[in-house]
Order: C-alpha cells, then structure tokens, then sequence
C-alpha cells in the first residue's frame, strides 16, 4: 500500500518500500486512520449490493454428492421433512427456493420481491466496521512492514517479504471484524427475511438464543479469509509497482490510473486464493446449531459433498466488487494520504513562517 509521506516526492510505496532514493516516513496514525477509513467507506457504499449477491450465492447448498447428510443454515439437516406455508402441504417436502443463477437475475429478484432498499441488508455492521477495519488492514500492514525492516535490517521488502506483511495485518484484522460479519451474513440470507427485522434485532436474538460467544463463530475461516487476501492483494501491488515503476513525468491521471490498475489485480488475485475459505465462512456464520468444525476440514467436506465448483460459490460478484473494489480503494486510500499530506506540509510551513526571527 503507498506510504504516504511528508515529503513531496511523487513515488509511491508498498509497507515503506519506494520505487526512488526518496526516503518516505509514514503518517501519524490518525491521519492513516483518516484515509482508510474514507477508502473503505466509499468502496461499501459502491459495492455493498454485489456482497449481497456473494453471500446469497454460497449459502445455497448444492444437491449433496455423497450421502452424508449436510447441514444446511439455520441447522436444518436435508433429510429432515418440513412443512412451510408457503410451499409445502401436509405430508409433503418443502418445495426449495428457486436458486439464483446469475449476478443479474438474483438482483432482480431482490429488488422485485424484497425492495431496492433490500440492496443493502446488513449494510450497517460492515459501515460501522469500516473505518475501524480499514484503519487496522492498514495501519497494521505498515506497521508490521516497519517492524520487519527494522529486525533485519532491510532497505525495502520484496514482494513475498511484502505478502506476508499483509497476510500478517489481515489476520490482525480478523479479529476486528468476526461479530460485525457474522450479523451481516445473517442478515444478508434471504431465509433470514423472517428471523430479524434489522441489526439490533439480530444482535439481541442471537445473544439470547445462543449466546454472545456465536459472534465468533467462523473466526478461524475469518483469519484464512483475510491473511490470504490481504497477502495476496499487497504482494501483487507490490510486484506491479517494481515491474513497473512510476515515471517522474507521469500526470495525476496516469498516476491513478496505475494505482487502479494495481489495486483491480491484487484484489481479483486475492479472492482467486481465498474464495474457499469465505464459503466456509458463510456457511459456518449462518448455522444455528450443530458442529462447527475446522476451516479446513469443512473445506474438504464441502468440495466432497458438493463439488469443486462448490468452493468458488460466489466468486463472479466477489470478483467485480474486490477487483475494481481493490482499485478503488487503493485510489482513495492514496490520494485522501496526500491531501492529508499536503495539509501537514502546509501547516509546517505556515508555522515556520509566523515564527518570529530572533
């Protein structure tokens, strides 16, 4: 991620490392929680209906292919027999929801039969979250970069040094962000319509019914989500930047387009690693009852049961919202640093100019 700095250099930087001689420091932490936080909350704002359809699409369960029951959201098993008012009669199966079957068609549908509003379901623990997480992702991957260039002495981070910084500052971050994502998947299942009216009725039932610890259901999945993210999004930036390096005459224009560039594929690189894992995610922070289980070995359940194709569930709108996603962030992230930046160097300089000569 660029490190903004006080200097007026225009060469950008992944954890401390610069393309120039320029030597660059960071900001001071609030001015790093500033920008992240305005990043992220403009990347929700713009990409919160594709997270909908993301998590609509791995909560639907194929037809299981081995017969191991499976246990579907809200702990009910595929062998059990329900009625619905709905859709079943007495004596007979419920009648499933017709699945979605494209980005589109399920937008749609939500708009149709829940309303546009219904867009942004359980938008509001990832908005609250927001600034917080982004702050952490951030602040921690610069962190982390310093940290490891001091103990061994580095001048600047290779791509893999510079993927795990980032692996390392996802994980950080996890640890945030698990109660916040286990309210807006529940909210965001299309079965859920019924269960809660909103956040603070899904945060007061699930304390209730099964208690506080099931906010941090799926925190291990939630680690794996985001430290192979977040590793793959910063090691690929960083290797884009060193390919190829910003020239001095490169306009503003030019300079954002690259940093868009650069963000759309480290995002999109980094969902190809951790779509998994976010499945699992999902169907763990959506289950009610039952056994949770290690992430891996649900990994593994999950791709017996239902196939490979089970495990990239969700990955085309995953894809739009965290590949341009990425870009966009990273675009805001970098230029409200050097607003920020400009503003300390103008407040430096207004200081020293009203300092009286002795």
């Amino acid at each position: 991620m660029a490190t903004p700095t006080t200097t007026s250099t225009s060469s950008r930087s992944i954890s401390g490392t610069t393309t120039t001689s320029t030597k660059r420091t960071p900001l001071p932490f609030t001015y790093q929680f500033l920008a992240a936080s305005v990043a992220g909350i403009t990347e929700i704002a713009f990409m919160y209906p594709l997270d909908l359809v993301k998590t609509r699409f791995q909560l639907q369960v194929n037809p299981p292919l081995s017969k191991v029951p499976l246990v579907q959201p809200h702990g009910i098993n595929t062998t059990t027999t329900t009625t619905t008012a709905t859709t079943a009669t007495k004596g007979q199966a419920p009648t499933p929801p017709r699945p979605y079957t494209s980005i589109l068609g399920c937008l749609q549908r939500v708009i149709r039969r829940e309303g546009v509003l219904h867009l942004y379901r359980g938008m509001l623990p990832p908005l609250i979250a927001e600034a917080p997480k982004r702050a952490i992702k951030f602040g921690a991957n610069e962190q982390w970069g310093f940290a490891l260039k001091k103990l061994f002495s580095l001048d600047r981070l290779t791509a893999f040094q510079a993927g795990f910084v980032g692996s390392m500052a996802g994980a950080t971050e996890a640890f945030f962000i698990t109660p916040f994502e286990l309210v807006k998947v529940r909210l965001q299942d299309r079965g859920s319509l019924k269960l809660y009216t909103g956040t603070a009725d899904c945060i007061r039932k699930v304390a209730s019914q099964e208690g506080i610890f099931t906010f941090y259901h799926g925190l291990e999945a939630t680690i794996w989500r985001h430290a192979t993210w977040s590793g793959m999004y910063f090691m690929t930036i960083h290797g884009f930047r060193t390919a190829f390096p910003e020239l001095s005459t490169a306009s503003r224009e030019e300079s954002m387009m690259r940093n868009f560039v650069a963000g759309t594929l480290g995002g999109a690189v980094g969902t190809l690693v951790n779509t998994p894992f976010d499945v699992v995610k999902s169907r763990i922070q959506n289950q009610h009852e039952g056994p949770i289980g290690y992430t891996f070995s649900r990994v593994a359940r999950l791709y017996r049961q239902e196939g490979f194709r089970a495990l990239y569930k969700g990955l085309a709108p995953k894809l739009l919202r965290l590949g341009p996603g990425g870009g966009l962030l990273l675009v805001v992230f970098d230029r409200t640093s050097e607003l920020l930046r400009s503003f300390i160097s103008e407040d430096k300089n207004n200081k020293s100019a009203v300092t009286p000569t002795p």
